[in-house]
């Protein structure tokens, strides 16, 4: 079986990123007859161009492709493997935990106190993430546990554990047709205009891309659309909106997910103390649901 080095995989991907042989060498902090080199050395172990090169571009091959895609997924492997593993080792470790901004229902000061009064208590850093990529903090290894929101984020390869269940709601402008109902069925707003999410594959959204919460309740304000989220991610609600619950959007589930095969008694000690909060029903629920 033909082997490559990281080494190499990063100097190939560098160049099928950069298409330019001098950009990818200044990014990779080496001498372009260097990379030129490196590169012919990997075609000739794999037996096939991965470049077409002229005097005006550089060209992926479809072998070239190929590499890129199946190559970077290899890349952010090793890195995640090694990152594990750092961590596994590290007895000082801060336990990371990742969520996007405004998106803990109102569990994450409950959380942190639990698990606070453990004995075995690490300091936690809160990671902020954007709207489609909180699992892949858990899987590369940049968090330990993150809170989700079902269904929406992907929880393919996570234990998980849901500690909050609420229902979904219309965001709209206050002047809208429907801003006055009790409530409202999803048939309700066919023909309304939706944000289409930053980084969500398969989002059927027709309006404008939207990174976050914050900037689709600035479009909604002027007009521009409507939405509809969990309960918490809208309280309160701000000034101009108005909430209308929908009736049959299926409920929302804040889950603690961390990756299955994380054993490590820092990730158990934290879900463990998030369970048995959660159980003990102290918490507060949000309001109105």
């Amino acid at each position: 079986m033909v082997e490559l080095e990281t080494r190499e995989l990063e100097y190939f991907l560098a160049l099928a990123d950069e298409l330019h042989f001098g950009r990818a060498a200044v990014r990779l902090s080496i001498a372009q007859p260097a990379l030129s080199k490196a590169i012919r050395r990997i075609e000739s172990r794999l037996g096939v161009p991965l470049f077409l090169r002229s005097s005006r571009q550089v060209e992926l091959t479809p072998a070239g492709k190929a590499l890129r895609e199946h190559g970077r997924y290899a890349l952010d492997a090793v890195g995640a493997a090694v990152r594990h593993a750092q961590r596994a080792g590290d007895i000082r470790a801060h336990l990371r935990l990742v969520l996007k901004p405004g998106g803990d229902a109102g569990l994450l000061s409950g959380l942190l106190a639990a698990y606070a009064c453990r004995p075995d208590a690490r300091q936690v850093d809160i990671l902020f993430s954007g709207p489609a990529d909180r699992a892949d903090f858990l899987h590369d290894g940049r968090a330990d546990v993150g809170l989700l929101y079902a269904p929406f984020d992907d929880l393919d390869g996570l234990a998980h554990e849901t500690l909050h269940t609420e229902d979904r709601v219309a965001i709209l402008p206050a002047g809208h047709r429907l801003a006055g109902c009790a409530a409202v069925r999803m048939s309700d707003l066919e023909g309304e205009t939706l944000p289409r999410w930053k980084g969500v594959p398969g989002d059927d959204g027709t309006g404008p891309e939207v990174a976050d919460v914050v900037q689709m309740l600035q479009m909604v304000t002027v007009g521009r659309m409507v939405g509809v989220l969990p309960r918490s991610l809208v309280e309160p609600v701000p000034a101009g909106l108005v909430r209308v619950p929908v009736t049959d959007a299926p409920p929302s589930r804040v889950v603690l997910a961390w990756t299955e095969q994380d054993h490590r008694p820092l990730v158990a000690s934290f879900v463990a103390a998030a369970l048995k909060w959660h159980e003990s029903g102290t918490r507060s629920d949000v309001d109105g649901i």
